[in-house]
């Protein structure tokens, strides 16, 4: 009897068989949905908005129920740079460089009106906007940004993510050794 079955699910085809015991996915899309819930910011912080970015550790936001709650204290273990504020051009070189720190994959989120366009600042030290200076993958508007309009821009950074083919970092001869 078990034999007769056995081939009458082996006649159904291969998704047959596996499709009680097996989940199939491609790696990249597993490690999309693995990163979107694993993004390690490094905050940015230079003005009024640093306030509200306190804030999306509080109860009624609670950003660490997206994967994002613990800041990092360097670059080099952050996956998320959060620049916060208003960005002047002497701290321009400053930014490139903590982004150039970053690993890869590593994505940028502009935190407020300040570090989208340069805010109602008009003149010649203030940047206008961040993106003259990193790729921004995700704008926050506001002045300051409510938590919500946060956590709808991390939401958006979150599906970028999945939906993006995620690289594959194959490890050099002298990496595997260790």
């Amino acid at each position: 009897m078990a034999a007769s079955e056995d081939i009458k699910a082996l006649s159904k085809g291969e998704e047959a068989i596996l499709g009680d015991t097996a989940i199939l996915t491609r790696l990249d899309k597993a490690l999309g949905w693995a990163r979107k819930f694993s993004i390690f910011p490094y905050p940015f912080a230079t003005a009024c908005c640093a306030m509200e970015y306190m804030a999306l550790s509080m109860t009624p936001y609670d950003i660490d129920r997206f994967g994002a709650l613990l800041p990092r204290f360097t670059p080099r273990q952050a996956d998320l740079l959060m620049v916060i504020g208003t960005v002047s051009v002497r701290q321009g070189p400053i930014l490139r460089r903590v982004y150039e720190q970053m690993g890869e994959p590593k994505w940028v989120m502009a935190f407020g009106a300040c570090a989208s366009s340069g805010g109602f600042y008009d003149n010649y030290a203030t940047l206008p906007g961040i993106d003259r200076i990193v790729p921004v993958d995700v704008y926050v508007p506001g002045c300051p940004p409510r938590p919500e309009a946060v956590l709808d821009g991390l939401m958006a950074l979150q599906r970028k993510i999945q939906g993006q083919k995620q690289k594959l970092l194959a490890l050099s001869g002298k990496h595997q050794a260790a």
